[in-house]
Formats: C-alpha cells, sequence, structure tokens
C-alpha cells in the first residue's frame, strides 16, 4: 500500500510541480513550448538512479542556470517517473489485493495535487 501511494505522490509532483513549470517557463518558445519539457523528460527517464545526486548539483548552480531549468525540471520529472514505472508500480500490483495498491496511488497522487496547487 506504501509504495503505491509514493507512486502516486511521485507522479502528481513530476506532473504539477516539475513538467507544467517548465512548459509554463518556455511559453516565450510558442508552438514549441513543449520542447524543452519533451527533451528533459526524456533524459531524465534512463537517469532515475542518479536523481539525488543532480538535484544537489541544481541547488548549488540554480543561480547560473535559470535558462536551463524547464529542462532540468523535466529532467528530474523524468527521473521521478523512472522510479515509479521501474519500481514503486511493479511492486504495488503484485500480491492478491491490488486494488489497495491502486487506490493508494489514487490517493497520494491527490493528496500531492492538492497540495501543490494550494500551496504552489
Amino acid at each position: 500500500m506504501h509504495r503505491g501511494f509514493a507512486a502516486g505522490v511521485m507522479v502528481a509532483a513530476s506532473i504539477w510541480s516539475l513538467i507544467v513549470p517548465a512548459i509554463e517557463q518556455s511559453s516565450d518558445k510558442g508552438r514549441l513550448a513543449f520542447l524543452p519539457a519533451f527533451i528533459g523528460f526524456w533524459l531524465g527517464m534512463l537517469s532515475g538512479a542518479v536523481e539525488p545526486v543532480f538535484g544537489g548539483i541544481t541547488v548549488l548552480l540554480a543561480a547560473f542556470i535559470v535558462p536551463a531549468m524547464p529542462y532540468l525540471l523535466s529532467f528530474a520529472a523524468g527521473a521521478m517517473l523512472y522510479v515509479v514505472v521501474e519500481e514503486l508500480i511493479p511492486e504495488m500490483s503484485a500480491g492478491e489485493h491490488t486494488n489497495i495498491g491502486v487506490m493508494a496511488f489514487a490517493l497520494g497522487f491527490s493528496i500531492m495535487m492538492a497540495l501543490d496547487v494550494a500551496l504552489g
């Protein structure tokens, strides 16, 4: 159950806190505003294991990399979703009572979405 909840939180955080802001920060690109999020997301998908390392580097260099933020936000989203799909969802779907894991996923997603929008 806790893996489902964690997966829901991570998916919501990836979407609401990372991908959507990345696209919004790229609005000056017009119809191509999705491109930094698309590129960063796919770069972040094979690197799920190094998420904490790059997160720390990003914090240290944030003042110098503002133009790259849409790529970095979506990179983090890709890394988080990689972990969710590779690790958490298969574990939450294993066993007899998979519906509990799915409901926990929905609960985690809903809570994170509400927190991100309300506090964001």
